[in-house]
């Protein structure tokens, strides 16, 4: 467990540093709307989820608007069940309380990360913590400098940093891709996106575009299995060398 959870801490390293550097830009974001250093932390550990924090850190003015606060961060965060379900060959067989104190430290990259790794040469949940306890560090320790250079640096978008949360996700996407396989979900994915963030109010695009995304293949496989089922001897000839003719 213990060389595991260091393999998916190393692993991680490299996109921490675009953790880091999209989380100084909310620690800066952070200052300006008046949040404590301390109040900046607990959202680090009881969030965890660098755009729905974002959008808590937007929605941050007195009277603080709790109720459409949580309501936000619950649609943001809905993608989490898409990821959660896609978890599951690593949760195999464990317990509900394995499952809860790792869950909570995923992300979307230490998800991808652990993802990849799983499909080239496996990886447990293990390597999945460790690449959480290393994202939760780096992103705590990006967003508390920024929030001390908030009072400094009045737009950070000067620097482009809020560009590195771009960069990081095109790299992780690019990473996950495994084929011609990939091309229809994704177009699919992101064509709803597109849509869904033109009609629709607030972060719904989000859910939208992944369940949207999710489906094509499912839908899919469903047509696959009712011809399979239909036709048995046709698909077996197809992919049994035995039943070719020999020329």
């Amino acid at each position: 467990m213990i060389e595991e959870m260091r393999r998916g801490a190393l692993a991680n390293l490299p996109v921490g540093a675009s953790v880091a550097a999209y989380g100084s830009v909310l620690g800066m974001l952070a200052a300006q709307k008046g949040l404590t250093w301390v109040q900046l932390l607990a959202m680090n550990l009881s969030v965890f989820a660098g755009s729905a924090q974002f959008v808590m850190v937007e929605m941050w003015a007195p009277p603080l608007p709790v109720v459409e606060m949580t309501l936000a961060v619950l649609i943001i965060n809905m993608r989490y069940l898409l990821i959660g379900a896609s978890l599951n060959p690593l949760f195999q067989g464990k317990s509900l309380a394995h499952k809860a104190g790792i869950i909570h430290l995923v992300t979307d990259e230490n998800w991808a990360v652990t993802m990849a790794a799983y499909r080239c040469k496996g990886a447990t949940t293990g390597f999945l913590l460790g690449g959480g306890i290393c994202l939760c560090s780096i992103w705590s320790m990006g967003t508390l400098l920024g929030h001390q250079l908030g009072a400094l640096v009045v737009r950070p978008e000067r620097f482009a940093l809020d560009f590195a949360f771009i960069a990081v996700f095109t790299a992780l996407t690019v990473s996950m891709w495994r084929g011609k396989g990939d091309i229809a979900p994704w177009a699919a994915a992101a064509v709803l996106a597109v849509v869904a963030e033109r009609w629709l109010p607030g972060k719904w695009y989000i859910v939208v575009g992944g369940i949207g995304g999710a489906l094509v293949p499912a839908v899919r496989e469903i047509f696959i299995a009712r011809e399979n089922a239909r036709n048995p001897l046709s698909n077996r000839s197809r992919s049994d060398p035995m039943t070719k003719e020999t020329k």
